[in-house]
């Protein structure tokens, strides 16, 4: 293939991440559109031979500049949580801009069963999806796990209180390391199947909580409590926290996703694209016990 690949959203965490394994991977410089807001901060790319564009989802018209010869075009999602709206028209604006510019190929980043899933923006990534396939273009389609860098939003609180209050019960959840999502995701970008594609990715094993505490404290040496309560308790534990009140009902449908098992599938796609395993969890947390611990 020597088809153009255009990344969105590369001075992000997945977006560079995507970027440096298609490097790695062999692809060529002169063959990665990276695009971005800020394009000084991928001035080392642009070092490097990549060629690095100003791409920004809230200006359609500039936009269909950018995708300018681009063969691929990943959309990776944004994080625009006001509930408002603005991260569907975002992905839309996007998606729109790719196919007028003639992408022959477009990719997305959504999340699992977003026909069905708890987590309050999975209509934005569903509708996603649809506005890809009514374009009629190929597509491929990676519907990513929690990252496991989700959990520093959460344990290093749980550990230094020693109490971890979750409204997830008995949910488990399919953690997986960003840049094990990153390797399959620039994999499936360098090579892509001649079909449309969907691959859910995924860690290499379901847990609880409760069983991600207990592993945490053997790992990191402090106990910690999970303490069940509900959606309600929990954000009403969140206001008394100080958590701005317009994220709280995100944040509490993260439990209530995983208490309804919507993160809990899991599946060999990382493996199958990047040719590797993925971290266990252990590993991941044994690599960042100094992040984690304060």
């Amino acid at each position: 293939m020597t088809e153009t690949i255009f990344v969105t959203g590369a001075s992000g965490h997945l977006g560079r991440a995507i970027v440096d394994h298609l490097l790695t991977k062999g692809v060529a410089a002169s063959r990665i559109i990276a695009g971005t807001r800020h394009p000084d901060k991928l001035a080392d790319l642009a070092a490097k031979g990549v060629v690095v564009r100003h791409a920004d989802f809230d200006d359609p018209a500039g936009l269909e500049k950018a995708f300018a010869g681009a063969g691929t075009v990943l959309v990776i999602s944004t994080d625009a949580l006001d509930g408002a709206g603005t991260r569907q028209r975002q992905h839309k604006a996007a998606i729109a801009a790719a196919a007028k510019a003639g992408a022959k190929r477009l990719a997305y980043t959504s999340l699992p069963v977003p026909e069905t899933s708890k987590v309050s923006f999975a209509p934005d990534h569903l509708r996603s999806e649809e506005a890809i396939k009514a374009t009629g273009l190929p597509y491929t389609i990676f519907r990513d796990n929690w990252y496991a860098e989700n959990l520093f939003m959460s344990l290093p609180q749980a550990l230094a209180s020693g109490h971890w209050y979750t409204s997830a019960g008995s949910g488990r959840t399919a953690y997986v390391a960003r840049d094990d999502i990153a390797a399959a995701i620039a994999t499936a970008l360098a090579n892509p199947s001649a079909e449309n594609a969907t691959y859910t990715l995924a860690g290499p094993e379901a847990l609880t909580n409760g069983e991600i505490a207990a592993l945490a404290s053997k790992i990191l040496g402090r106990p910690i409590q999970v303490v069940d309560v509900t959606d309600e308790q929990l954000a009403g534990g969140m206001k008394a926290a100080g958590v701005p009140e317009a994220f709280i009902p995100t944040f509490v449908s993260f439990d209530a996703a995983a208490r309804a098992g919507d993160l809990a599938m899991v599946t060999d796609d990382v493996e199958k694209l990047s040719g590797r395993k993925s971290q266990m969890l252990a590993a991941f947390l044994e690599a960042n016990k100094t992040a984690l611990l304060g």
